[in-house]
């Protein structure tokens, strides 16, 4: 196996349209998944694109805020670095007291740090619930996004301090990002419509239940949905409006499930579905004419 690094967009034609590469695995946005999937239909390669999606947790008669304060922090694992982070809270407006409380005193007590930065050798490592995003690029294009969000409107509700962060002596801190969250960003920011991947919470407030759905469908797909509902009745008949592929009751999704098929719905995914012996059958031939389970134009049929 050889290992090739680089960027996906200068990257991603020379490898997709190698004869030697007979299967694509792909993860990342939407512009480049977009390229390869033209590619791989055109060359007949069997593929897996797993392409950016906003996933939504929806806030609808909801009553149980202990079981959301406890799941908060566990949220921004990785700092909302994985696919299946959830960066987008929609909240019925009446609910919206109540929501903050439970929220923000969650958000508060998250810290971010280097594991190792403790004040002395035989300190236990410091409780720390993510480190740096990628890079400081990525770094500078959340932190640019926020800025511009507020500045067209959007309300700040909670921006970390990084001065109760843990570092190192001398140590580059400029890939770091405390944890932000915004009410109603502008229609016209990136936050509106498009996975942040970092640790930027966006809540938007809505009234009824047509809003609701549209507002959790903001992005044409997603990999995971949650919905917050007091009704068992409720979430049965609103969770099949969702395009997210996997919809949670009151709890979050992940790829994690592996008894399950994995992927996703609109524009978050291309190709073959995947899940235990799926991901061996979407990478090899299977039986002539199978048809693998997976989000493909319709008139395609892999060989």
């Amino acid at each position: 196996m050889t290992l090739v690094s680089g960027s996906g967009g200068e990257l991603s034609q020379a490898l997709v349209r190698a004869p030697e590469i007979g299967c694509v695995s792909f993860v990342g946005g939407r512009d480049t998944g977009a390229s390869v999937a033209t590619a791989v239909t055109d060359l007949g390669k069997r593929h897996v694109l797993e392409q950016e999606g906003l996933n939504t947790w929806g806030i609808w008669n909801h009553s149980d805020w202990d079981a959301l304060t406890a799941v908060i922090p566990k949220l921004f694992d990785y700092g909302k670095q994985r696919c299946t982070a959830y960066p987008r809270f929609v909240v019925q407006r009446q609910l919206f007291d109540a929501f903050l409380a439970a929220y923000l005193p969650a958000v508060r007590m998250l810290a971010v740090g280097h594991p190792l930065a403790v004040e002395q050798q035989d300190d236990p490592y410091p409780e720390l619930d993510f480190g740096p995003v990628i890079n400081a690029a990525k770094a500078k294009e959340l932190r640019d996004q926020v800025a511009e969000a507020i500045e067209r409107g959007a309300v700040p509700l909670h921006r970390g301090s990084p001065s109760g962060a843990r570092f190192l002596p001398g140590q580059d801190t400029s890939a770091y990002v405390q944890p932000v969250t915004l009410l109603n960003p502008p229609r016209s920011s990136p936050l509106h419509h498009a996975e942040p991947f970092g640790p930027v919470d966006t809540i938007v407030l809505v009234d009824t239940e047509a809003e609701l759905l549209a507002a959790m469908n903001a992005s044409n797909g997603a990999l995971v949905a949650t919905l917050s509902t007091d009704d068992q009745a409720t979430y049965e008949r609103l969770a099949p409006q969702i395009r997210a592929f996997k919809v949670g009751h009151g709890r979050p999704r992940s790829r994690g499930d592996r008894d399950e098929l994995f992927g996703g719905l609109g524009a978050s995914w291309r190709g073959a579905f995947v899940g235990g012996e799926l991901l061996v059958r979407a990478v090899t031939k299977g039986p002539a004419g199978e048809r693998l389970p997976g989000n493909f134009p319709e008139y395609q049929l892999l060989p």
